[in-house]
């Protein structure tokens, strides 16, 4: 009986190691200045009012105070008369001219400001000390801030506050006073903000502002792709190209961050070494790759 055996040559580029290449791209650290914060809301308000109010009883004749209208000290806002002079008329003056009777008072502005509630028009019937309408101080905007009070110390750390507008308009400002008590609820303490204006803002009105938590001048920094981390983002990395193949895991300790920057706080890098900036997430440690120009 005869009985066949088949040889299987075997091929030499099978029992090889093929090992995958990873085309990447490389940057090198740089110097720069980074700096962390956080941003808050404040609202406008003006903390100086001033009431007009009537002083006597009786009818309002005239009025020149409008919503939204800018006046002056001493500006003649509201006339009134009392009842007894609308009842009786000009008939005193008619039986003696020298009692000089008219039962009309002038109310006028205490101060300049812009009037923002008006209470009263012609025709109405006040008494006296009811208020007629409300100024507001224009010199007196300021920005009310509640902050958390984990965060109280930072407002001690910034003297010099920017105040940034729904429309982009950047506002500088000066912490001019604290309120002694906290929200229960929300834990925040109100502070207050004092700006430096020449158009007029509307009360009410919410700004943002940021507060500087930590600040480096000269920190050696990477674009934040080249920085890689677990799943827990409690252990930080890069790949270094040791050669023009060859990529290493270094573990690196992160600082503070921008919206494109990080800053490595160690180990401290060679602006020469070539550290990967795209294609390194999935790679393993001491992976081959090929550099793309």
């Amino acid at each position: 009986m005869l009985i066949g055996i088949g040889c299987q040559q075997t091929d030499p580029a099978t029992d090889e190691e093929i090992t995958a290449i990873t085309p990447v791209q490389v940057t090198a650290v740089a110097d720069s200045s980074l700096s962390e914060s956080i941003e808050v809301t404040a609202v406008s308000a003006y903390l100086e009012k001033s009431y007009v109010k009537a002083n006597i009883n009786g009818y309002v004749e005239a009025s020149a105070a409008l919503m939204g209208k800018q006046v002056s000290n001493g500006q003649l806002l509201f006339s009134l008369i009392t009842k007894e002079a609308k009842a009786i008329g000009n008939s005193i003056n008619q039986l003696d001219p020298e009692l000089k009777f008219s039962g009309i008072s002038k109310i006028k502005a205490a101060q300049s400001g812009l009037i923002v509630q008006v209470n009263h028009q012609k025709g109405d019937y006040v008494q006296d000390g009811e208020a007629l309408a409300t100024i507001s101080n224009r010199n007196s905007l300021v920005f009310l801030l509640d902050l958390p009070y984990e965060f109280n110390q930072l407002i001690n750390s910034n003297p010099n506050l920017t105040v940034e507008l729904p429309d982009g308009q950047k506002l500088s400002g000066a912490l001019a006073g604290t309120m002694p008590s906290v929200d229960s609820l929300a834990q925040t303490q109100r502070y207050i903000v004092k700006v430096n204006s020449t158009n007029a803002i509307p009360e009410g009105l919410i700004a943002k502002v940021k507060l500087v938590k930590a600040s480096h001048p000269n920190a050696q920094v990477l674009p934040k792709s080249a920085v890689l981390a677990n799943e827990t983002e409690d252990q930080f990395w890069v790949m270094k190209m040791i050669n023009d193949s060859t990529a290493v895991r270094v573990d690196v300790k992160k600082g503070i961050e921008s919206h494109t920057l990080v800053e490595v706080l160690s180990p401290k890098f060679d602006k020469k070494d070539k550290i990967i900036k795209t294609g390194n997430y999935g790679i393993a440690d001491t992976a081959r790759v090929k550099i793309l120009k």
